[in-house]
């Protein structure tokens, strides 16, 4: 009997050591963690709030991820994006905030755990677009960790966690818009405190006035 019950808390603490290492905690950043991407784009945090970081994104960061704003303020526990800030008023008094109302908002969504899965919604106009005056459209967003993954790539190699991103939003036969979805994978490095590289399906994204969607980390300073 004790053998048994030795080994059943055996198993437990073993299992709950797998688990802490699957288990990947929000990364904590710093004034000044700055990643650089191909074709110059780069990431920077510019403040720490008391319960956000305000991040920069440089106009050379792809629009899939700017979503069309420059500053975007992400929660500190799961840095999920929670306020875009209007270009320019950042550093003026009484700066304009909006709720963050687009996609990609909770790509974050810590604790990461292989396997997890969580979704999103949001009615926002397309940024992916060469017309003018399209309607508001209801977006859906599906995310699943997909496992470990080491990869090399321009900034060096990494232990990863691969994450399934799917987007789109249904047909609206009224104003003759058909359905469309687009699938793309973003792996995330613990190490690196961000996504280390970003590749989308090809088939379901499509040009935007020159805009390349896949992109990767060349290089990355964290400040302690």
């Amino acid at each position: 009997m004790k053998k048994m019950a030795f080994l059943g808390c055996l198993i437990l603490f073993l299992t709950t050591i797998v688990f802490a290492q699957e288990k990947v905690e929000p990364p904590i950043w710093n004034v000044g963690d700055k990643w650089i991407f191909t074709h110059n784009g780069t990431i920077e945090v510019l403040k720490i709030e008391q319960n956000a970081y305000v991040v920069n994104f440089s106009n050379d960061i792809c629009v899939i991820e700017r979503q069309g704003f420059d500053k975007i303020i992400f929660d500190k526990a799961t840095m999920q994006r929670i306020f875009s800030v209007s270009a320019g008023s950042f550093f003026l008094k009484g700066d304009k905030r909006n709720k963050y109302e687009a996609g990609l908002r909770n790509i974050f969504n810590f604790p990461f755990i292989p396997g997890k899965q969580w979704e999103n919604a949001y009615c926002a106009k397309p940024v992916i677009s060469t017309l003018r005056n399209l309607p508001s459209l209801d977006y859906y967003e599906k995310f699943k960790i997909l496992g470990w993954d080491d990869i090399t790539i321009q900034g060096g190699k990494f232990k990863t966690l691969k994450v399934e991103v799917i987007r789109g939003h249904q047909a609206d036969p009224v104003r003759w818009i058909p359905a469309i979805e687009g699938k793309g994978v973003y792996w995330y490095s613990p190490d690196v405190k961000y996504f280390v590289k970003c590749e989308y399906d090809p088939n379901s994204v499509k040009e935007y006035r020159g805009e390349v969607f896949n992109w990767e980390l060349t290089s990355f300073q964290l400040k302690k």
